[in-house]
């Protein structure tokens, strides 16, 4: 983390529920046009495999302009977890409202129906969309919001695991992805796939376009003029479903998820010979599972291999905040950003060598922590715009907030197992240690407060298993204090604190 900020500072200093039926139609029937209508549009983005190296973030500019700018019109929260590092259980359970191990997604698949088929006794349970839909709201899905294969099932136009009954209107990009007009170069020369592996492309500006972000973010533009343009007074024909009700619109894009792929003018702020690679500094009681992510185990990159990946995925990164900039300059273009909840986030993080570690699915804070930033253009809250909040946060949060900011909290479904975050979007919350952030990967389970990290593989604490780390003075978690005599108060804490929290997270809805 340390190491990118001076990346990207030696860069610009030298550079410059159910599925609806009629019983849904009867209750639009009856509530009249003006009441939906006076509901605020939610305009939510979710970015595949970013981590916090951008500018919000960060103490450095011109890197994400277009973020800055949504951070300065909003909050932005800066102890955000994933409750899963990987697409399809972090994607349902943002969706679903619900920890992986109650909503039983713990892997990636493409069942359509996603949560909802894989444990029957939610079937009835609606995504975060679903539930707006059921409200009255137009809900659309552009690209990549429940689990999609990148490369492979952009390149086919698949569904992948999406939930139907969420959308009035999907859209499934086809993008070429591997099969762009340039040269792929291969970067990890142990893994030859290309959904797990690295490479990267860059291709000629002028072919910005074939890019699936850019067909992802033109489309969501095509429905967002839909939904402010004006009926013809005369025209017979039909023009838009649901014409005068409120928008849920979600887009996904999938940079700078692998391949890293951008165009030319992205890649040039990124100089690979000004990349500096993240010392490594691993501590001998550092149990093997953490470090299964390691280069030699899995990619085998030479220096300069990983030194083109961290630059090609800061240029893919600032391709995807161009798509944002573009949705957001329709939005102010349209007329439609005073009335439009704006959130966006990723959906896990992402290691970029930091204990020579690589990309997912492991659970240092790298992999798990994530941006997010909410934008509610309401007078209540534009005092805390550009603020931040420090409080520990989880993904699973932001559907219970949605629901209040849209002042539906009395038909929030009782099982949602998030938190509000209203509070601290009107900069008046307060975080506390209590508050923790509960992550899962395979046999691994790790626990964030404001101070400690917590990680054990295994069911049993057993010593040789564990890691904890104090974020107050060692926010690299390079130092497991596992063992230490004068930590081992914290530890038995936090062992308390992480079966609380596995027991909630485990709270069975299918029995």
């Amino acid at each position: 983390m340390t190491t990118i900020k001076n990346i990207l500072k030696n860069i610009h200093k030298s550079n410059m529920t159910v599925g609806v039926g009629m019983a849904i139609f009867f209750f639009l029937s009856i509530i009249p046009c003006s009441l939906i209508a006076q509901q605020p549009n939610i305009l939510v983005i979710i970015s595949d495999d970013l981590n916090t190296n951008i500018g919000p973030y960060m103490d450095t500019d011109k890197h994400t302009p277009h973020l800055d700018r949504l951070a300065s019109e909003g909050v932005k929260f800066t102890k955000v977890y994933s409750q899963f590092p990987l697409c399809g259980p972090s994607r349902a359970s943002i969706m679903s409202g619900l920890y992986p191990e109650s909503n039983g997604v713990l892997g990636n698949n493409d069942q359509l129906g996603s949560y909802r088929k894989e444990t029957p006794s939610l079937a009835n349970h609606p995504s975060m969309a679903g539930f707006f839909r059921e409200r009255g709201y137009y809900t659309a899905r552009i690209s990549k919001i429940f689990h999609m294969g990148v490369p492979g099932g952009i390149e086919r136009g698949a569904a992948g695991g999406d939930d139907p009954d969420s959308w009035d209107y999907a859209y499934n990009v086809l993008g070429p992805e591997t099969l762009s007009q340039g040269k792929l170069e291969l970067l990890s020369p142990k893994n030859h796939h290309y959904g797990s592996n690295f490479a990267q492309m860059v291709i000629p500006d002028s072919l910005e376009g074939t890019q699936t972000d850019y067909l992802a973010a033109s489309q969501a533009i095509a429905v967002l003029e839909n939904r402010a343009g004006k009926i013809p007074a005369e025209g017979t024909n039909k023009q838009r479903v649901k014409k005068d009700a409120p928008f849920f619109l979600a887009v996904g894009f999938v940079r700078p998820h692998v391949p890293l792929i951008a165009p030319e003018r992205n890649f040039t702020p990124y100089p690979v010979n000004e990349v500096v690679l993240p010392k490594v500094n691993i501590g001998d009681n550092v149990p093997l599972q953490a470090l299964k992510r390691q280069n030699e185990r899995i990619w085998g990159m030479d220096e300069l291999q990983q030194r083109k990946t961290i630059s090609a995925y800061m240029a893919s990164v600032r391709f995807m905040d161009e798509q944002v900039g573009r949705l957001l300059n329709a939005l102010d273009r349209l007329d439609l950003r005073k009335e439009t909840i704006v959130i966006f986030m990723s959906d896990h993080g992402y290691n970029l060598g930091e204990h020579d570690c690589w990309s997912k699915s492991s659970l240092w804070e790298g992999s798990i922590r994530v941006p997010l930033i909410f934008s509610v253009p309401d007078k209540e809250y534009e005092k805390a715009y550009g603020s931040r909040s420090e409080n520990i946060t989880e993904l699973l949060d932001i559907y219970p907030t949605l629901v209040d900011l849209t002042g539906l909290s009395s038909e929030k479904p009782a099982i949602l197992q998030g938190r509000s975050l209203l509070p601290q979007l009107k900069g008046d919350g307060k975080g506390t240690e209590e508050n923790v952030a509960y992550t899962i990967y395979n046999d691994g389970a790790s626990l964030r407060t404001d101070k400690w990290r917590y990680t054990r593989w295994g069911d049993l604490a057993l010593g040789d298993n564990e890691e904890l780390y104090d974020h107050s003075t060692d926010p690299e978690e390079n130092i497991n204090l596992v063992g230490k005599k004068d930590h081992v108060a914290v530890l038995e804490r936090m062992r308390k604190k992480l079966e609380e929290t596995r027991n909630k997270a485990q709270s069975s809805l299918n029995k």
